[in-house]
């Protein structure tokens, strides 16, 4: 690890917990409908709670990347993580359409994930992997409990968060290809568990 690869992640560090966030490729599209008071503000929580995903998304990748042992597996942490960028833009977006605000915890949030994919580097790339897969995987059943949750009149909501789970998908689907190892059952139930808390924390503050 260089040093000009540790400040390029402090950059995006700051560019991620600072907002504004710039997607590459364009929102999903949905017509708007009118909500009730009710439920834009449990379309807000909801929300909330996949934007700090995605904050969390760029710390993991970012630190994955800085500890990959191969040029191919930085590469592709790198575009895993700019995909994650369109994701953290558009709930961005999306938070503000409904007057909602992000988590006053990112910061935390962010310093904890990144914490965990050092760790998760460091273990080996195929170890690695392993982590993207069950992180990937989770996410992707936390964004379809999301769609079962989210008002039905909500479709812009919920056409960025299916979106989000096609994405979330094929990023599993790419740590496997490569080479991924399966998390021991204990790994795979800590993670659960520490995303239950920051999903139940995240949704109100």
């Amino acid at each position: 690890m260089t040093l000009d690869e540790w400040l390029a992640s402090a950059d995006q560090a700051l560019r991620t917990l600072s907002g504004g966030a710039h997607a590459a490729r364009a929102l999903p599209q949905a017509s708007e409908a009118d909500l009730t008071p009710q439920e834009r503000q449990l379309s807000g929580a909801l929300l909330r709670v996949d934007h700090v995903g995605e904050v969390c998304a760029q710390a993991l990748y970012q630190a994955q990347g800085l500890t990959a042992r191969s040029p191919q597996l930085r590469q592709q942490m790198q575009r895993a993580a700019a995909e994650e960028v369109d994701h953290l833009a558009w709930t961005e977006r999306r938070l503000e359409q409904l007057g909602a605000r992000t988590s006053l915890l990112n910061p935390l949030w962010y310093a904890g994930a990144f914490g965990i994919g050092l760790l998760a580097g460091w273990a080996g790339d195929r170890w690695s992997l392993g982590f993207v897969v069950e992180t990937e995987r989770q996410v992707e059943q936390h964004l379809a409990g999301h769609l079962d949750r989210l008002p039905s009149a909500d479709a812009p909501s919920r056409a960025i968060v299916e979106q989000m789970k096609v994405d979330e998908a094929q990023h599993a689907a790419a740590a496997e290809l490569n080479g991924a190892v399966s998390l021991p059952a204990p790994i795979r139930l800590a993670m659960r568990l520490a995303a239950r808390v920051m999903t139940q924390t995240a949704r109100y503050v």
